[in-house]
């Protein structure tokens, strides 16, 4: 056949070791004999398909039990509503209770920052450290700060006993020995 003619028919690509790269009956190169890699790239894009196909079976089984454990944690609040049992992540919002509350809080921390001053002040004393005219400002004060405390405590319903929280096994926040 010369250059400007055109073929009549395809190859017979049947018989001999020249099949590589040789067309087929249809007219295309015949691929899986063309390159003798082909094969492998094409088994390794089959497991990689795999691995991708089971990862995702693997994450949706995942996603799945994530929702049925978030299903479960949710009828379980549910049910310790419906029992009239407080859920251990509610907080007990009654308006008086926090009040009361949050005003022993601020009460006991006040408490604890006289009875530091009080040391403190009581220490300069002992130490030589402050004129008699100090001495008597500062205990005038600490006399004044000890009564609004007093006062404090009656107008929020507390007792000074209250204000003593217990820490557990440390024992408890305010000191209970005389300074």
């Amino acid at each position: 056949m010369s250059g400007g003619e055109a073929r009549s028919a395809p190859r017979d690509t049947a018989a001999g070791p020249w099949r590589m790269g040789v067309e087929t009956e249809a007219g295309r190169p015949d691929l899986r004999e063309q390159n003798p890699w082909e094969q492998d790239r094409r088994e390794q894009d089959r497991r990689e398909q795999d691995r991708r196909e089971q990862d995702r079976r693997e994450q949706d089984r995942r996603e799945q039990d994530r929702r049925e454990q978030d299903r479960r944690e949710q009828d379980r609040r549910e049910q310790g509503a419906e029992a009239g049992r407080g859920s251990p992540w509610r907080l007990n919002t009654d308006p008086e209770a926090v009040r009361r509350d949050l005003s022993r809080l601020v009460l006991t921390l006040v408490e604890l920052v006289r009875q530091l001053v009080e040391r403190q002040a009581i220490r300069r004393m002992d130490q030589g450290d402050l004129s008699d005219e100090q001495v008597e400002t500062l205990g005038l004060t600490l006399m004044r700060l000890e009564e609004a405390m007093t006062e404090l405590c009656e107008r929020f319903d507390v007792s000074p006993a209250d204000l003593n929280l217990d820490l557990g096994p440390l024992g408890t926040l305010l000191p209970t020995d005389a300074p």
